[in-house]
Order: structure tokens, then C-alpha cells, then sequence
């Protein structure tokens, strides 16, 4: 499922992409507007995942301060390290941007979660790491908004370890 799924992504015209992130970014931006989100963790998109960098701009515009996860060890939660659009970046070993110079931090309060596929009951199923499983059974657990396409809605069982989101946006729907 993982293959049809990606594969699916990356057919999708980037003309009709470029749309569906700036609908996304726009639902974004109101959405942490209405839930008053001082702290934001969001990604930085692989694989043709949504690209929000607009709206991050705009946030750490409005003083919202963001973070970007960070891999340091296999089989284990992701880091963080706080994150200004424009700062330095370098690949990891995974081949993901990260900040140059890391600056850890406590998970954030409100962590965005890039989706391969979601379905109903807002699972996910992403690349199959379990980085972010791993993340979201730590407590605090912060508030999570998983961030997809509304053409990858798929039906799977969820499985032992997965951890529903508490919440699905797409350029048409917000899951709640």
C-alpha cells in the first residue's frame, strides 16, 4: 500500500500540488490562528509531501515558534530543534534537511505530521520508520495535525503501536 500510495503522490500534475499546499497552507494558517498555537513542529517535505513553507514564513512571522524534527538515533523518538525559515540547513544521514546548527528543545505543543496515507479514524501510515509512533506514545504527547492529500484517504487496520492524530487537514477537509 505504501508503494501505490507514494506512487500516487508523485503522479499528481505539480500544478494541481502547488494548489492543494496553498490550500493546505491557508487552512494552516487559520486553523493556528483559531487554536491560539504559540509552538509548532513541521517538517520539511519528502517524497512530494505538501510543501508549507509559505505558511511557515508566515507563522514565525506572527512570533509562532517553530521546530523541526530530528533523527539521532534509529528505533528511537524524534528530537527537536527549534527552526527559522532561511537559517542554514544540511541533510542528515537519511538524506532529510536539518537545521546546520541544532538547537534542541522539548517536543512542541503542537507537532504537524506529514501523512503517506490516513484513513477514517485519522491513522496514518507513513514510510514504516515508526519515528513519529515513537514520538506520539512519549507523554507529554503534544496535539497532533496530520497533514495529507485528500486523493491518499485509503482504508487499512491500524496496527498495535499506531496512535491516532487528533487531527487530518487536507486541501478540502479537516478530520477531527
Amino acid at each position: 500500500m505504501r508503494k501505490a500510495l507514494l506512487a500516487a503522490r508523485r503522479a499528481l500534475p505539480e500544478t494541481t500540488r502547488a494548489g492543494w499546499d496553498a490550500a493546505i497552507a491557508q487552512r494552516l494558517l487559520d486553523w493556528c490562528v483559531q487554536e491560539n498555537v504559540e509552538e509548532l513542529g513541521v517538517y520539511w517535505p519528502l517524497h512530494g509531501e505538501p510543501d508549507l513553507h509559505g505558511a511557515y514564513a508566515q507563522l514565525a512571522a506572527r512570533g509562532v515558534q517553530l521546530s523541526l524534527p530530528v533523527v539521532l538515533e534509529k528505533h528511537a523518538p524524534l528530537a527537536f530543534s527549534d527552526w527559522t525559515p532561511g537559517v542554514a540547513m544540511v541533510k542528515d544521514g537519511m538524506g532529510v534537511a536539518v537545521p546546520a546548527q541544532l538547537r534542541l528543545r522539548p517536543a512542541p505543543a503542537t507537532l504537524l505530521v506529514p501523512c503517506l496515507g490516513f484513513n477514517t479514524e485519522r491513522f496514518r501510515l507513513g514510510y514504516g520508520g515508526g519515528y513519529y509512533d515513537r514520538t506520539l506514545a512519549q507523554t507529554p504527547r503534544p496535539r497532533t495535525v496530520g497533514i495529507a492529500y485528500a486523493c491518499l484517504e485509503a482504508s487499512f487496520p491500524n496496527g498495535e503501536y499506531d496512535i491516532a492524530l487528533d487531527h487530518i487537514m487536507t486541501e478540502g477537509d479537516l478530520y477531527c
